[in-house]
């Protein structure tokens, strides 16, 4: 059974298309890529499969359950989490605060004005252990606004995390990096994949992050597939090729 099945989507506004019937299955464990020009209707497709916008026609299924018509945080309930493009962090709260929000968020904690030791004690539990996973333990308690573009990501993913997903959505995890902080972000999502067998679907416009760190790629165009593949397959591929990444000479 697939992670993330999604069946023929479209997305109309008016008379404009921006999603054609597009479909696309994710496997448990898988790191799939979203690429595209701008354009391509790849933002449209992310924010169907997140639950922000409803498909005009078509199905999102999420690990054998159909969540075309659920809201997003009925499906953040269910095991998604997104990133944005613009990091969405409080650049006032140091990390482990903006961490802190998103662990009593999934422990349901948010509301009371009183917690026991029980409950605080797994507060820092998940606190720390998001801390690990995205190596943000030596700045967490420095404001998330003092951190690189790069830390500033780590942070939104390790908030993200809190959340303990089981499909990651990442949107365009490198937009605005110099080439040290895609690195950075690049090998934090390699270790997310390959350690902690996180579900990823990432759209990303760096063919270097694409392509090293995708198990599959799916390739829009215009709002249709064009291709999906292995990385292999996608560089061999001369519909792409043209389209994308520009014909060879």
């Amino acid at each position: 059974m697939s992670m993330l099945d999604i069946r023929n989507v479209t997305k109309q506004f008016g008379s404009l298309v921006a999603v054609n019937s597009v479909s696309m299955q994710v496997a448990a464990g898988e790191l799939r890529a979203i690429i595209g020009p701008n354009g391509a209707g790849k933002t449209t497709f992310f924010n169907m499969i997140s639950g922000f916008f409803s498909p005009t026609a078509g199905d999102i299924v999420f690990d054998g359950t159909t969540v075309t018509k659920l809201a997003v945080a009925e499906r953040v309930a269910m095991g998604m989490a997104r990133t944005f493009q613009i990091t969405e962090i409080f650049p006032e709260l140091t990390v482990r605060e903006n961490i802190r929000i998103g662990v009593e968020s999934a422990l349901g904690l948010r509301q009371r004005f009183w917690i026991g030791a029980a409950q605080k004690a797994a507060v820092n539990r998940g606190i720390d252990e998001a801390l690990i996973l995205t190596g943000l333990t030596v700045n967490a308690d420095r404001l998330v606004g003092e951190l690189s573009h790069g830390d500033q990501r780590a942070a939104e993913i390790a908030t993200a995390l809190t959340l303990k997903p089981r499909l990651l959505l990442l949107d365009e995890p490198t937009a605005g990096m110099g080439e040290h902080e895609t690195y950075a972000v690049a090998n934090l999502i390699r270790r997310l994949h390959k350690n902690s067998a996180y579900t990823i679907v990432l759209i990303e416009h760096d063919m270097r992050v694409v392509f090293n760190l995708a198990d599959k790629i799916t390739v829009l165009g215009e709002g249709k597939m064009l291709a999906e593949g292995t990385p292999d397959e996608i560089a061999a591929n001369p519909i792409v090729q043209e389209a994308y990444l520009g014909k060879a000479e």
